[in-house]
């Protein structure tokens, strides 16, 4: 799932606004979901069930910035993404055209950037306790 957006900020990969940029959004934001999961599901492993095989190469492993200013996500790979900003993500929503879109829309990328802070404080605290 590697494009070439991946390793520069969304902002500055896109030329302008497209029709269906927030429905492609929400499926970015969706894909970025799953891979919580994985990294959620490695921290709660215990010691002495861990396994010496390598993660999968799409596992986070790092979460820096925030929601105002714009996340980082390191994968075990080397890959990293740069999902836009709050208020980007709230104006590609706009492009919806009726408003319970819109309305969805704003609500997933709020879910979705809380969720990346919960998971930014996870793994700060998986790699403390590991």
């Amino acid at each position: 799932m590697t494009t070439s957006t991946q390793h520069r900020p969304a902002h500055q990969s896109r030329p302008g606004p497209r029709a269906g940029a927030g429905r492609r959004l929400v499926v970015a934001l969706g894909a970025g979901a799953v891979c919580t999961g994985l990294v959620v599901g490695a921290a709660q492993a215990t010691e002495s069930a861990r396994d010496t095989r390598a993660p999968a190469p799409d596992t986070i492993m790092r979460v820096t910035g925030n929601a105002d200013g714009g996340f980082g996500i390191q994968h075990y790979d080397g890959s990293t993404q740069f999902p836009p900003t709050t208020s980007e993500a709230m104006a590609e929503c706009q492009e919806y055209p009726k408003k319970i879109g819109r309305v969805r829309c704003r609500k997933e990328v709020k879910v979705w950037y809380r969720d990346l802070a919960d998971l930014k404080q996870a793994i700060k605290y998986a790699r403390r306790v590991g």
